[in-house]
């Protein structure tokens, strides 16, 4: 007998998501059926999905239930594991206080990236602190066509690589990955920003996400850019001693990366539910053969 399964539709600066509830964690969701729900042509159409899990009743978040009540059980377009999504927790944030189960005000999220402080305002925006960034020593090198660019080697809980340009139509279509040197820099992928200067302290940036090709916004990548470009410019809070903000647009909007000179970042940005409705088991099961 089939049933019905809810979900919902959100965005964050409109790199959009599935939302699966499932706070008991009963669902099965194998990767060909997260890849299916994504689909945007024969299924409902995300760059991922949310899956919502107490953390209490999740194998990899049990340990950060006594900090944080919800785990957000991250899934790329293909159905492939994330450690981490930055647009996805405010989304997921949004889904909570959409659903009852939170406030406006500060809550904790856990993530495979850790567990992580969200503030929830009251003129809609969400602010993540998304922790701090480590910058793996070694040079790296990204290519499209016949473009190089150095690029930056940055991971945000997941793995990036910000490569800055001159125009970001050289980035190409980004259907696939943009080939990296070395080849053992990123043994599991990588997420690539192209970047450009729009004014101080102000840049624009492309991302192919891993797993999910270009999206029209990535939320560990604008930190990481952000992180990249105080390098560049000289202004490392941890060396100067003051917080240092850019704003970052992306195709689908604007975030606002903070960086603290104890090396935490917050991120700022909208988060919005679209829609919701359900879907019957028996076509996810016919789907998957």
């Amino acid at each position: 007998m089939s049933t019905r399964i809810a979900f919902l539709k959100g965005h964050g600066t409109e790199n959009d998501f599935v939302i699966v509830p499932d706070p008991e964690n009963v669902l099965e969701l194998p990767p060909a059926a997260v890849a299916a729900l994504c689909d945007r042509r024969a299924g409902l159409g995300g760059d991922g999905l949310l899956h919502v899990v107490r953390s209490a009743a999740h194998p990899e978040a049990r340990g950060m239930a006594a900090d944080a009540e919800w785990f957000m059980d991250y899934r790329n377009g293909d159905g492939s594991v994330a450690e981490m999504c930055g647009n996805g927790v405010r989304v997921f944030a949004r889904y909570l206080q959409h659903a009852g189960h939170v406030t406006e005000g500060d809550l904790t999220i856990a993530t495979r990236g850790g567990v992580k402080t969200v503030h929830l305002a009251k003129n809609g925006d969400v602010t993540v602190g998304m922790g701090r960034a480590r910058l793996p020593e070694g040079d790296v090198e990204v290519s499209v066509g016949e473009h190089t660019w150095p690029a930056r080697n940055v991971n945000m809980g997941n793995p990036h690589a910000v490569a800055f340009v001159a125009d970001l139509a050289h980035a190409g279509d980004l259907y696939a990955p943009p080939p990296h040197r070395p080849a053992g820099a990123y043994p599991d992928g990588v997420n690539v920003e192209f970047v450009v200067d729009r004014g101080p302290r102000h840049v624009a940036m492309r991302v192919h996400e891993r797993g999910s090709g270009e999206t029209r916004s990535c939320g560990t990548g604008a930190c990481a850019v952000a992180v990249a470009a105080a390098r560049r410019d000289g202004v490392d809070p941890a060396v100067t001693g003051t917080p240092v903000t850019y704003t970052v647009d992306v195709p689908g909007g604007t975030l606002v990366i903070t960086e603290r000179p104890d090396g935490e970042i917050d991120m700022t940005g909208p988060a919005v539910i679209v829609a919701e409705g359900a879907f019957d088991s028996a076509w996810l099961e016919g789907v998957l053969g």
